[in-house]
């Protein structure tokens, strides 16, 4: 495939390579040169140190342990329920 570059330097990455690859607005790429000249482009995967404070929300007081765990048991309790009266249904 091929692709134009602009005269701003950018690249429009044809659609089967983005669907291919999982790039989507706003994903990062790394670019290499290779010993023999080839360019190299390839998703810049991030560790999971990046996620530090993505869902933080200012203003708001950080939930406890305790909360964490009570909010944890209350979702397992209603999706044991869910799973009970989807088998209570088969039967």
């Amino acid at each position: 495939m091929n692709a134009t570059v602009t005269s701003k330097g950018q690249v429009t990455l044809p659609k089967a390579i983005r669907d291919r690859l999982g790039i989507r607005a706003g994903s990062r790429l790394k670019f290499e040169v290779t010993a023999d000249g080839r360019l190299t482009v390839t998703p810049a995967r991030r560790g999971a140190d990046s996620l530090f404070g993505v869902l933080h929300r200012p203003r708001t007081k950080p939930a406890t342990v305790k909360e964490m765990d009570g909010a944890i048991a209350a979702h397992v309790a209603r999706d044991q329920a869910r799973i009970a009266r989807q088998q209570r249904g088969k039967r």
